[in-house]
């Protein structure tokens, strides 16, 4: 995962944990590695955050634990290049993070898009709550209809059961919180592609503070040691 790198993978590790799950800029990590005899120019910190998380990501995934089948969908807002982009987000009925999708535009095809993607790694929920939203309503009731369709089994499929509630969803609204906390101070991103990348690593940050890691259910593991697993 590192082979190549003029840094030690322990120095690279640190800085995409520290940018990723704490309140601090690129430049105030350079300070603090400069303090510690470390010579490392902020972009190339930058450079580290956008190739390693979506890879730490992937990782992650494949050691991330069973959602619940009733999910909270909504969208939430980030900027890049000083324009609105939509951050389409779901959660289990316990809090878990289910999945997330960065969208340029926020309407039915953005909305289909995140919706397969989340019945592709997590298979079909029995219940979605969403707040009024038209566009999501639609959505659910369009992929709902094309994976009953083209299932093979010898199974009914029930369909989906919808619940549109501001109230209910307010759940999930508490939930992003946690990102857009993390995703303020950057002032917006500056692309699209290191947008997608940096939100990887923040969504990751998010789910093992949650112990949704299959290896952090039993004991409440520490940010470090979970990226040194997925690191190894």
């Amino acid at each position: 995962m590192f082979n190549g790198r003029h840094f030690d993978r322990s120095v690279i590790l640190l800085c995409v944990r520290w940018y990723l799950a704490y309140n601090l800029s690129l430049r105030n990590l350079e300070e603090m590695l400069a303090e510690r005899g470390i010579s490392v120019d902020h972009a190339t910190v930058h450079r580290w955050v956008v190739r390693y998380s979506p890879e730490l990501l992937e990782r992650f995934n494949r050691r991330n634990r069973a959602v619940s089948g009733k999910w909270h969908v909504d969208e939430t807002y980030i900027k890049v290049r000083g324009q609105w982009r939509y951050l389409y987000r779901a959660i289990d009925s316990n809090g878990d993070t289910v999945e997330f999708w960065f969208s340029e535009r926020r309407n039915l095809a953005a909305a289909k898009r995140f919706l397969r993607k989340a019945l592709k790694r997590h298979g079909r929920p029995e219940r979605i709550v969403i707040d009024g939203s038209q566009t999501n309503y639609e959505a659910i009731v369009s992929c709902d209809t094309t994976d009953r369709l083209q299932d093979r089994s010898r199974r009914k499929l029930e369909p989906i059961r919808i619940r549109q509630s501001a109230y209910l969803n307010n759940r999930i609204e508490q939930d992003h919180r946690a990102v857009k906390r993390r995703v303020r101070p950057m002032l917006g991103f500056k692309s699209m592609a290191s947008a997608r990348a940096i939100l990887d690593g923040i969504e990751m940050v998010h789910m093992m503070r949650k112990g949704q890691a299959k290896y952090a259910c039993t004991s409440k593991l520490p940010l470090a040691e979970q990226f040194a697993r997925l690191a190894a």
